[in-house]
């Protein structure tokens, strides 16, 4: 993917993964996006350990994963809070 599209990509990504986890109000549009991103690499990388693909594209698959893994990310930042 482009990095405009991995900017897009990670925008919603970490939007949505910051609704489910209820952190919205506490981040803006650049954590959002930094969030997106590094799901998007921490679910592909969790996929692929247990041997599925991981983010392949700008698909819904690859947009779960990605909410996943910022889901993930958000959980850990907490526990270490």
């Amino acid at each position: 993917m482009g990095i405009i599209l991995w900017i897009i990509f990670g925008a919603l990504t970490g939007w949505a993964a910051s609704l489910i986890m209820k952190t919205d109000a506490q981040q803006g549009a650049v954590m959002n996006i930094m969030l997106g991103i590094v799901g998007a690499f921490v679910g592909g990388l969790l996929m692929n350990l247990m041997g599925y693909p991981g983010v392949t594209g700008f698909d819904l698959y690859s947009l779960a994963v990605a909410i996943a893994g910022a889901a993930i990310v958000i959980g850990l930042v907490r526990v270490l809070r």
